[in-house]
Order: structure tokens, then C-alpha cells, then sequence
């Protein structure tokens, strides 16, 4: 047997040895044909490298696929996966069978956490006993929870991350036995976690859910819940067990659970929903940018096959088979696509930095983005799969040689098959009908991030420094006294030169708010009658000034003052969409309600403001709920500072730091600017815009090279007929207007296949737009304008050699 293989090895190695001789001898076209391509598999192979990290490689856990989230879906809210209460988690937790273990956390970043005297911010959570075994994980360094820290009133202990523990204990083996403070109380670090282990992503601690006390209110949804399911059991039965125990506690507990149900959904599904739309859109777009790399080789290869007809016709004349000339012919491409892939590769890693640094921050494993050897697999793939689509029909039209013709002409054109000038148009027209699609779909993108920037925000972003700032208190007291800290270091902010006015929230706009929920009305049903069903709102703790700091007009009554304190009579201020909602055509000053964040009081409504747009500029603004921070110091002692200055906010966050410092050294501070905040609510369009902005841009660029292509080598085919034209008297102005007749017929029959395609593609972005349709007329009429001027242009350059043939030269050439 191995003797009957050398031949063919030595067959194949002879062939392979002939194509690089061949594509030696051209090196400007293999130069070209390689550096198109590339772009084309350089960019899919940067794409992919995203997709691939972030939806289809398994998370970083133990039998990933059995992990699930639990929670709440309010029937008649768009709110999707939503928190559990503590009493329904527990029920949960007691009756389902399906789940191998099954844990709750509550948490977040934004906690003051203190080591030794030095405090930061952590990411802490509070977990439920099975978190651990759940997530299948041990300590690498100390131990886990044992069953008496993780009881009422037990020893408070914390488990740390690897990354924190390197980040504030320098990874020395000393911090077992450590102690830090958090929640305003002392923890003993008693165990170290593996490196790359934080669930959910960016943990610094966990603390046990028993360091506070249980809320026994179903109506208060803080907890999120994490099972593994049991081996054999689906997410299908499992989300029927959890229904059929919904329906019993709708009918034990209607007032709090009458209109919801628990919904199961994977955990990497749920981390990776918000985003899977957009990165399969960008890859399908970037694939077409392939598609058009292809044309456009095969159309370079289609041209030189028309130079190659006379050594064909002599492979032919001496032997060689048509299957033998089109091997030949796919091992060139092939040759081709492989460098073009090893090209494509570097440029891959230069893009996905650059991916990377485009990427909302909502995008989920963004650290984990790399070229791995599921990347290098696709990217082989790719560039072979690249090398027969652009090289067979190529090879096929050459190997389809007129032999007797050619070596009677004795020349080099006119014996490959007759289709091949048609067949080349067709490459044309479906690559500029191919970048119109992507054409239009990336103007529809770029003018909804333009029109997301342009909603009315109600307030006025610029000059504003966000300063987060967080003191532990777990008692009235202690957060009482937390707000005299911060009341002091407005006055001492206040004082610094370049400041023009400084506020507080806990729902600063460009973030969600800290709390929501339900409120009623004095005289009207209460919570004991509405339950899970009372109007919503946003709850939002402020200082006096607030409004004045952010410039949010104020309708009616007044702003908060000193003497709205905790002793005194309860203050709201409400928006204009709640004054709306529930005091239609009414006057709302005086009139009295009551909400469910940390007191019974009725509240006074003693003023109105306008709407203002927090997170997404794309819905409509909230009802909202102001209350004054000396009234619920709780709440007030999670604050967010607005510093207006005249200059660069950033200028003066140095001299706020230290102001907050010499106040009080226990308070972390992180700075950012409104301008920043507000980009992340639009980081997303934004993303999705550039990107496929930069395909369609890369795209067009292609295929007007292949239009430019076609007509340089239309016109050094025909220049024997332009020879005979401008013998027999036609005008410079005559063979101008001949060759860019031609180049315009194909932009046109371009532009129509592409608005055709362009009308059914946009039904995959029309849920992504905001502020124009899918058929918005302008943007398909720019887009096509864009297309056909930019077409011209790439005749005008062979159209304009055209007219400087010189006649009897070119009858002489023929």
C-alpha cells in the first residue's frame, strides 16, 4: 500500500510545487488576492473570538449546563427574571425536588468594605447554606462556612476571592484568620476561593444570608436564586414543578403572589440573552463581507484565467484531464486562502482589541476574549471553505478551454468558456448588492444611536462629576450619624474653588435606581387590598439642592430644606408621570401617600418635577418617588454625590478626595463623569452601530475595487473595438460615456438586487431601532446615492483611459 500511495504523493507534491512557481510568477495579483482575503477572514475570525467566549463556550463551572437561575415572572410586567422574596425562596427550596441544591444571594458592588484602615468598594454577597454546593466549589486556602456562621446570631465569618485576597492581602496565607469590616460588622476571613471562581462576575466576599434577620414580607423581592438541576431532570420539568408550586402560593398568599409565577432559565442563557441578537447580527454581517472578499477574488481569478488560457490549452494538448487542471486550479486557491488565513489571524488579534475597546460593558466575560484553539479551527475551516468558494467556479470556467481556437489564435484570450465575462458581471452586482444591505442595516443603527442621544433627558449632564461614596451602618443611629459625615463634606466640597453646587442621590441618572416598588394613595386601597398590584414607582433618597444641582425643573410646590428631618412631618416630591398616573387634572400638592421602602408614614407631596430618563433613553421616564435623606437615613447613607463644576469634572476629583478624606478616611470614593454614565445607557446601539458601520464601510470599499476591476479589464478587452470606434470617428466624450454606461447598468441592477435584499434583512434589526423604521425611505435613498456615486467614481478612472487609446496602436495590438 505504501507504494501505491508514493505516486500520488509525489503527484500531489509536483502540483503543489507548481502553484507556488505559478503564484511566484504573478506576485501582484497573489499579493492582492491574499490581502483582500484576509480582511474578510480577519474579520470573521475577530468576530467569531466574541461569539465563541460568549455564547458558545461553556462558563467556567462544574457541569455548567445543569446550573440554573430561579425567579420571579410578574405576569403582567415586561420585567423578565425578577428577584424572589425570602418566603417564597424557602418554599422554593422545601418543596421542589427537582434541583440537586438550590441557593439564594443578595448583594452587589458599592459596599464599603474596611481592611486594616484602608477602605475600598467590594462586591459583596450574602448567600444561603447550599451556595457552595451548588456551585460545586471548595476553598484552595482555609475552609467554607461552617453550620454555625451560617446561623442567626453565629460567628461572622467571610469567604474571599482569589482576586480580592491578592488585591488587599498581597496573597499571603496570613489572611486566614484575618478580620475586615463590612455591613458595619467585623468578619473573619476563614477561606480562600480558586483563582477565576466569582459568581456572579467581579465578587470580592461572601457573607452568610444569616448576618440579618429574615423578611418575612412576600411582597419584598431582594433575593436571586442559583440550582443545579438533578442528573436527568430538564429545565422543562423543572419549570413545571416550580409552576405547579406557584399556583399553590397564589392561592395560600393571593394579596403578594396572586399575579406572578417562578420562571428557570439557564445561566449562561440568562447572561448572554441581552447581547445574543446583536453578536449572530454582527457575525451574519460580517460573513458577507467575506462573501464579498470572495466575488472579488474570484473575479481577479476569473480575469487571470483569461491571460492563462494558452498554458491551459497546452496542459490540456498534452494530457492533463479537466479534473487534473481544476486540482491544479484549487490548489492555488487554496494556497492563497491559507496565507490569506495566516494574515487574517494577525489582523484578527489587532481587532479584537479593538472589539474590546468598542464593547458595552454589559457585555458579558469580556476579560475572557482571546484566540483559542476553537479560533484557530474556525479560521482553518473558514479559510478553506473560503478557497472552493471562490476558487471552483473559477477553476471550472478555466478548465472549460476551447483547444483547437486557442492554439489556432496562437494568443493568450478568447478560449476560456464564453460565460466567463457574465459571469464576472453577476460577482459585481451581487457584491454591491451585498454592501447596500449592509449599507442600509448600518444607517437604520447609526441614526437610532443618534436619536438615543438626542431624547430630552430632563436635566442638564454636562460639568457633572459622580462621586460614589459609601459609609457601613446597620443601625438608625449609625446611619443618622453616617449622614451628618456627608452633610459635613458637602460643605467642605461646596468650598472648593471651580464647584458650582453639589447634591446627593441614590438614583443618580445613568443607573438604575437603588429601590422600586409599590405605593398607595391616602384614601384610597391600600396595600392590604392591592398588594403585588399597586401602582409602581421609583424610590429616589435626596438631599435638598438636588434639583437645582442637576438643573431638573421643579412644576410646583418646593424643593426639600433643612427642616424636613426625621421628627418632623413626611415629605415626598413626585414626577410628572406619577402626578399624571394617579392625580389626573388634579392639583397633587398637599395630598398624602405611602410606599413600601422602610416606614409606615403617609408622606406629603410638596412638590412636582419633571421627567428625567435614568438608565435606557429608549423608554419612557418612570413614575418616581423624591424623598428627603434626613428622613430615611437608611436609604440616604447609600448616597451618590453630584459635584457641578465650571470646568472638567474630572479637574477636581482629586481635591474632592481629599475633602471626603479629611472628613472621614473610611469612606471609599470612585469617580465618574454624567457624560460616561449616560454613554453606557447607549453602549450598546452604539456598539452595534459602529461595527456594522465599519462592515458596510469595508464592504463597500470591495466591491468597489471589483467594480473598478471589471471595467479596468473590460476596457483592456475591448480596447481593439475602442481602437476601430475611434477610427471610424467616435468622441472621447462617445467611449466616456460607453464605459461608464456599462459600470453604471451594473450599479444599478446592484442597487435594485440590494434594496430587494435590503427590505427582508432589516426585519432581523427592526426590534434594535429607535426613532426610525425598517423602510425608512431617506436612509435607503443616501445609502443608494452613496453606493452609485461612489460606483461612478470607480469608472472614471478606466473610463478615462479609455479615451486615451491611441487608435492605431490598438489596431496594430490586434
Amino acid at each position: 500500500m505504501l507504494f501505491v500511495g508514493m505516486p500520488c504523493a509525489r503527484s500531489s507534491a509536483m502540483e503543489f510545487k507548481s502553484a507556488l512557481r505559478s503564484l511566484r510568477s504573478n506576485p501582484g495579483f497573489s499579493i492582492l488576492a491574499i490581502a483582500i482575503l484576509a480582511l474578510g477572514i480577519g474579520a470573521n475570525t475577530a468576530l467569531f473570538s466574541v461569539v465563541n467566549t460568549v455564547l458558545l463556550r461553556p462558563l467556567d463551572y462544574r457541569e455548567p449546563d445543569r446550573l440554573v437561575l430561579v425567579g420571579n415572572n410578574v405576569r403582567d410586567r415586561k420585567i423578565g427574571l425578577s428577584q424572589l422574596s425570602e418566603p417564597d425562596f424557602d418554599d422554593l427550596h422545601d418543596q421542589s425536588t427537582a434541583f440537586d441544591g438550590l441557593a439564594c444571594f443578595l448583594g452587589g458592588a458599592g459596599n464599603s468594605v474596611l481592611v486594616g484602615k484602608s477602605a475600598d468598594f467590594a462586591s459583596v454577597e450574602r448567600v444561603s447554606p447550599e451556595f457552595f454546593h451548588v456551585m460545586r466549589i471548595d476553598a484552595v486556602l482555609g475552609r467554607l462556612f461552617s453550620p454555625d456562621e451560617q446561623r442567626a446570631g453565629g460567628p461572622l465569618a467571610t469567604v474571599i476571592t482569589d482576586a480580592f485576597w491578592k488585591r488587599r492581602f498581597g496573597g499571603s496565607p496570613s489572611a486566614i484568620g484575618a478580620t475586615l469590616r463590612a455591613y458595619d460588622k467585623v468578619f473573619t476571613v476563614v477561606g480562600v476561593l480558586p483563582p477565576g471562581f466569582a459568581f456572579p462576575a467581579e465578587t470580592d466576599l461572601y457573607v452568610a444570608r444569616a448576618i440579618y434577620s429574615r423578611n418575612e414580607h412576600r411582597s419584598a423581592h431582594n433575593f436571586e436564586a442559583i440550582g443545579r438541576l438533578k442528573n436527568g431532570v430538564s429545565v422543562e420539568q423543572a419549570q413545571a414543578q416550580l409552576t405547579a408550586i406557584g399556583e399553590r402560593l397564589a392561592q395560600a398568599y393571593p394579596l403578594s403572589n396572586k399575579n406572578q409565577n417562578f420562571r428557570v432559565a439557564s445561566v449562561q442563557e440568562q447572561m448572554v440573552g441581552s447581547v445574543k441578537n446583536t453578536l449572530y447580527l454582527l457575525l451574519g454581517s460580517v460573513a458577507l463581507v467575506l462573501l464579498i472578499a470572495c466575488a472579488n477574488v474570484a473575479n481577479l481569478l476569473l480575469a487571470r484565467a483569461t491571460s492563462r488560457t494558452r498554458e491551459i490549452a497546452l496542459r490540456a494538448a498534452l494530457g492533463a484531464g479537466r479534473w487534473q487542471i481544476v486540482r491544479q486550479l484549487l490548489i492555488e486557491s487554496a494556497i492563497i486562502a491559507v496565507l490569506a488565513g495566516a494574515a487574517g489571524l494577525a489582523l484578527a488579534s489587532w481587532g479584537i482589541e479593538g472589539l474590546i475597546t468598542l464593547s458595552p460593558q454589559n457585555l458579558p466575560r469580556l476579560a475572557e476574549i482571546r484566540v483559542d484553539g476553537v479560533v484557530l479551527l474556525f479560521t482553518l475551516g473558514l479559510s478553506i471553505a473560503a478557497s472552493f468558494l471562490f476558487g471552483l467556479v473559477p477553476a471550472l470556467q478555466a478548465s472549460r478551454v476551447d483547444l483547437s481556437h486557442v492554439l489556432q489564435q496562437g494568443g493568450g484570450r478568447g478560449g476560456v468558456g464564453a460565460g466567463s465575462g457574465r459571469l464576472r458581471n453577476v460577482l459585481v452586482v451581487a457584491e454591491i448588492a451585498i454592501s447596500i444591505v449592509l449599507l442600509v442595516g448600518a444607517g437604520l443603527l447609526i441614526r437610532t444611536f443618534s436619536a438615543l442621544t438626542s431624547v430630552p433627558l430632563g436635566f442638564n449632564p454636562e460639568h457633572l462629576l459622580v462621586v460614589q461614596a459609601n459609609l457601613a451602618a446597620s443601625t438608625l443611629e449609625q446611619s443618622q450619624h453616617v449622614l451628618t459625615v456627608y452633610d459635613e463634606a458637602f460643605r467642605q466640597i461646596a468650598a472648593i474653588p471651580g464647584v458650582i453646587d453639589i447634591a446627593g442621590n441614590t438614583g443618580i441618572p445613568g443607573g438604575p435606581p437603588r429601590s422600586n416598588g409599590g405605593y398607595v394613595l391616602e384614601g384610597g386601597p391600600g396595600f392590604d387590598k392591592l398588594g403585588m398590584s399597586a401602582p409602581q414607582a421609583d424610590f429616589l433618597v435626596t438631599t435638598p439642592g438636588y434639583f437645582r444641582a442637576l438643573q431638573i425643573p421643579l412644576r410646583a410646590g418646593r424643593d426639600f430644606s433643612a427642616r424636613d428631618t426625621y421628627d418632623g412631618e413626611f415629605v415626598a416630591i413626585i414626577n410628572e408621570t406619577l402626578a399624571r398616573r394617579s392625580f389626573p387634572g388634579q392639583d397633587p400638592l398637599g395630598r398624602r401617600l405611602r410606599c413600601g421602602l422602610d416606614t409606615p408614614n403617609f408622606m406629603t407631596i410638596v412638590g412636582v418635577v419633571a421627567d428625567t430618563r435614568a438608565a435606557d433613553p429608549s423608554q419612557p421616564p418612570h413614575a418616581a418617588l423624591y424623598m428627603p435623606h434626613w428622613q430615611h437615613p437608611n436609604y440616604g447613607r447609600a448616597m451618590s454625590f453630584v459635584v457641578r463644576t465650571q470646568g472638567e469634572p474630572m479637574a477636581a476629583a482629586e481635591a474632592v478626595r481629599r475633602k471626603i478624606r479629611e472628613v472621614n478616611s473610611e469612606i471609599p470614593v470612585k469617580f465618574s463623569t454624567m457624560d460616561r454614565r449616560l454613554a453606557q445607557t447607549v453602549a450598546s446601539p452604539r456598539f452595534r452601530g459602529i461595527l456594522l458601520g465599519i462592515f458596510a464601510g469595508l464592504a463597500v470599499l470591495l466591491a468597489m475595487a471589483g467594480v473598478y476591476g471589471i471595467m479596468a479589464y473590460m476596457v483592456g478587452q475591448r480596447t481593439a473595438e475602442i481602437g476601430v470606434r475611434m477610427a471610424l470617428g467616435a468622441g472621447r466624450i462617445t467611449i466616456l460615456r460607453m464605459v461608464l454606461k456599462t459600470g453604471a447598468a451594473l450599479a444599478a441592477w446592484g442597487l435594485l438586487f440590494g434594496f430587494a435584499g435590503a427590505l427582508a434583512a432589516n426585519r432581523l434589526v427592526e426590534s434594535m431601532l429607535f426613532g426610525v423604521k425598517a423602510t425608512d425611505p431617506s436612509t435607503f435613498v443616501i445609502m443608494a446615492a452613496s453606493v452609485g456615486l461612489i460606483a461612478i467614481l470607480a469608472c472614471a478612472i478606466p473610463a478615462w483611459r479609455a479615451t486615451r487609446i491611441d487608435p492605431l496602436q490598438a489596431l496594430r495590438q490586434n
